[in-house]
């Protein structure tokens, strides 16, 4: 998946003329969340070690400790009730986001400005009163010490501007579109790379298909991430091939089956310990989301409710531009193999099928209460069977003849004209 493939070798079953061949190679990050707690306490830590060398800087001219010790409070309180202001307004904006558009969007709660902007404050708030109580009573200290507090709390406010900034953007509906455009791009440009070869698309052989199934033991939950590689070495090591039955997006309830084992046998502690889950899904390895939610904010804007079918042109606009893209792409991806070019893994991901009908099918139905959208629908559907390649295109006239047919019988003066 996209956080673990590099652009080396991948074979994918039988050799395929023109295909290269990748293979898995570990790439990991730490999990978000311990990247923004590991933040946040790096940057107390580090106001704590500057706050307690304040006294022994003495460099520059000297001011009165007394004045200096309440500029530094000051500081300190001042910065971290602003941000505590901010933040709970930043809640309302979340709130905004999730009832306008679609409650599965956490673009701007995700935003790494967000919880870097949390950690600098808090930082800053123990540098102020570290260095407050470590200058005590002594007569004078360097300048050198309120100006950095200045200067850190100018940075601080320069951190909160651009948060708001992001908060307001993030309310506008181009700015969430063109969001979650360019994270699917990114994801699709990484696990994605090879052009679509018609004439060699002959589905490989299964990687395993008998063996030993392993079930989630677990409560529900949201599988996020599949750690390849470290399923390849278990594998290996075993001389065992594994195949997942559910995909970066599932919902994994109490009995499901999450792989199929063969060989000697991955543990199941060591393959469920492979996998990352969560409470909701996320753009990492689930290339099925940008399309869930760009369908959903068009179903949204469609809805009785709302009624704003030029909200919903726009998320067509972006979902064709998301559709052409892959339309050429190979999509086959889900095999890897190791280094002897033996099969080892597989993961089930989606084939071009699932996103048109994951993209197209639930707002066919709601547009077709309002010209615009079923136009624009029509007008996506007829610029895909014109990019995709004939065997890809099946699957869009079949939408395309509904749309038409759908359109001519309610909208039959409008949609003539427009077809004329």
């Amino acid at each position: 998946m996209p956080d673990h493939i590099d652009g080396s070798d991948r074979p994918d079953g039988p050799a395929r003329p023109g295909k290269r061949r990748r293979r898995a190679t570990r790439i990991r990050r730490p999990p978000r969340a311990v990247r923004r707690d590991l933040s946040q306490l790096l940057c107390a830590v580090a106001g704590l070690g500057l706050g307690l060398s304040a006294p022994l800087i003495t460099g520059g001219p000297r001011v009165d400790a007394g004045r200096v010790v309440s500029v530094l409070f000051t500081l300190g309180f001042g910065v971290i009730s602003l941000v505590s202001i901010i933040y709970s307004v930043l809640f309302l904006v979340v709130q905004f986001s999730a009832s306008t558009f679609t409650p599965r969007l956490g673009l701007f709660r995700d935003e790494p400005v967000v919880w870097r902007t949390f950690a600098f404050t808090i930082g800053l708030f123990v540098f102020c009163i570290t260095s407050g109580l470590a200058i005590g009573s002594r007569e004078s200290v360097s300048t050198l010490v309120p100006s950095a507090a200045v200067l850190l709390t100018l940075v601080a406010l320069a951190l909160m501007r651009t948060l708001q900034m992001k908060a307001f953007d993030s309310i506008q509906l181009g700015h969430s579109l063109t969001a979650i455009t360019v994270r699917a791009r990114r994801l699709y440009d990484t696990l994605y790379p090879d052009p679509y070869d018609p004439t060699g698309a002959v589905p490989p052989p299964p990687v395993a298909d008998a063996g030993a199934d392993v079930r989630w033991t677990g409560p529900p939950a949201v599988l996020q991430n599949v750690d390849v590689p470290a399923l390849l070495g278990a594998a290996r090591a075993r001389d065992s091939a594994v195949a997942l039955r559910v995909a970066p997006g599932a919902t994994l309830s109490e009995g499901t089956v999450v792989a199929r084992v063969t060989g000697d046998g991955v543990p199941a502690s060591v393959l469920l310990g492979a996998l990352t889950t969560g409470v909701e899904r996320t753009f990492d390895q689930d290339p099925e989301l940008p399309f869930r939610l760009l369908a959903d904010i068009a179903l949204r804007a469609l809805s009785p409710a709302v009624n704003d079918p030029a909200t919903a042109v726009e998320a067509l606009d972006h979902l064709e531009a998301l559709l052409v893209r892959l339309a050429g792409r190979d999509l086959d991806v889900g095999r890897f193999h190791d280094s002897t070019g033996r099969a080892r893994v597989s993961v089930p991901v989606p084939g071009w099928d699932r996103y048109v009908r994951t993209a197209v099918d639930d707002v066919l139905f709601a547009a077709a209460g309002s010209p615009m959208a079923l136009r624009r629908t029509r007008d996506l559907l007829r610029t895909l069977a014109e990019r995709a390649p004939g065997d890809r295109r099946a699957v869009v006239l079949d939408r395309l003849r509904w749309v038409e047919r759908t359109g001519g019988e309610a909208y039959p003066l409008v949609w003539t004209d427009e077809a004329g």
